[in-house]
């Protein structure tokens, strides 16, 4: 593979006293990850040492003081600090939150230069990131602001693809921000997403109710009779195949998912919970409508295993590979909407396989 075609992984290091460097590491222990990417890690060479020596793993580390000198085939580290670094695994820490903001900083900037070509960030503790200089609830927001275009939190896992309305708001807030100008741009941000990044040329989409029942003809809430079904109705004779809404309550455990490309849920945990009940440890957060690429695990920094050798991997290898494919994905589209003639060959021998 060509320099020009090996991508480029950007990764932020996360919570150093949590799993952030293990799965990290495990992840790129198997050379053959090699062949499909160039990793670069946002750190500090002898840092990310010492976690190999503590996890007693058998890989080779390329330090790096500039992009420039990003060599392939290779686990990149870039000097992001040189400073010791105390590590106490499973300690909330304000001073580790520091550094997790540097490396992602670091990361970010990379990718807005396309010095990386994607992102993949390890979990942070969002309470520990906060100051003055950082006050987001999390990644997506910080990205939203660095990056062009709208974001969207879509949690990911072959086939299963969960959008959400509104992410990191409190529940008693959740109706009030749901209004018919949010759910017409997250449902175009999910339509374009579902087309450039993933090929689906007409998607279907799903979106869940407000209310339990939805609302039950208003005895439960009025929400989704007076603001999601006409939103609903009139983006539908626009065009766009969207559908719903559909009561949350049943509308996993009946399969009726299987039926669409993407379901938007109201809030966090009505699409978060049936998400990782049914995909936990192998699906992917990607933050889809922005100018970038970036992906995360579907966990957070696990205190309670940090530092004992048991994290499983498989969840951030599954970011890797969803970031490739992704990047892979909306750069064909880019190529092919600005060659109709090659668009066009392409349908066509599409219909005769």
């Amino acid at each position: 593979m060509s320099k020009k075609e090996k991508i480029i992984v950007g990764i932020s290091i996360g919570d150093l006293n949590g799993i952030g460097s293990e799965i990290v590491l495990k992840t790129f222990q198997d050379n053959r990850m090699l062949e499909f990417c160039t990793p670069v890690i946002f750190a500090s060479v002898k840092l990310m040492s010492h976690f190999i020596k503590t996890y007693e793993l058998d890989i080779n580390l390329y330090g790096i003081d500039s992009l420039d000198k990003i060599a392939h085939k290779k686990l990149n580290v870039i000097n992001v600090w040189k400073e010791p670094v105390e590590i106490n695994f499973g300690v909330e820490d304000k001073k580790i939150g520091e550094y997790a903001i540097k490396s992602l900083e670091a990361a970010v900037a990379a990718l807005k230069q396309s010095k990386v070509d994607v992102l993949v960030t390890a979990p942070i503790n969002k309470s520990n990131v906060q100051s003055e200089s950082f006050n987001f609830p999390g990644h997506t927001d910080y990205l939203a602001r660095e990056l062009e275009g709208e974001s969207l939190m879509l949690m990911i896992s072959n086939g299963l693809r969960v959008g959400l309305l509104t992410d990191h708001v409190a529940v008693k807030d959740v109706s009030s921000k749901i209004t018919r100008e949010l759910i017409e741009k997250k449902i175009n941000i999910i339509h374009k997403t579902l087309i450039s990044d993933f090929g689906i040329r007409k998607p279907k989409i799903a979106v869940l109710g407000i209310n339990p029942h939805i609302g039950d003809h208003g005895v439960i809430g009025t929400e989704d009779d007076e603001v999601v079904e006409p939103t609903l109705t009139n983006i539908r004779n626009n065009g766009k195949l969207v559908f719903g809404p559909y009561a949350a309550d049943s509308f996993f455990g009946s399969g009726n998912y299987k039926n669409f490309d993407a379901v938007i849920a109201s809030y966090h945990d009505q699409g978060l919970v049936p998400f990782k009940t049914l995909a936990f440890g192998k699906g992917v957060n990607y933050t889809a409508g922005l100018s970038k690429i970036r992906t995360s695990p579907d966990h957070g920094t696990a205190y309670d295993m940090a530092g004992k050798n048991e994290a499983n991997y498989e969840s951030f290898k599954q970011a890797v590979f969803r970031a490739i494919e992704i990047f892979r994905k909306r750069s064909e589209y880019r190529e092919l909407s600005s060659d109709p003639l090659k668009a066009n060959q392409k349908k066509t021998f599409a219909k005769k396989k």
